[in-house]
């Protein structure tokens, strides 16, 4: 059977699960007011993306 043979201390056992943690994927802050949003999308807050006013204040997009 697959039985350790010495107990594992509490800081190895730490060191080791150091990389299992989540993260937050892909946030940004946007250049326009300063949200942090999903790269490569547009902003909810203002509407900005790449500089340029993509959704108008009535949630409408822009052509």
């Amino acid at each position: 059977m697959a039985v350790p043979q010495r107990r594992i201390s509490k800081t190895r056992k730490r060191l080791r699960r150091t990389h299992f943690k989540l993260e937050v994927a892909g946030l940004v802050t946007c250049p326009n007011c300063g949200e942090m949003i999903k790269s490569h999308h547009v902003c909810p807050k203002c509407g900005y993306y790449d500089g340029k006013v993509q959704i108008n204040k009535d949630g409408k997009l822009v052509k």
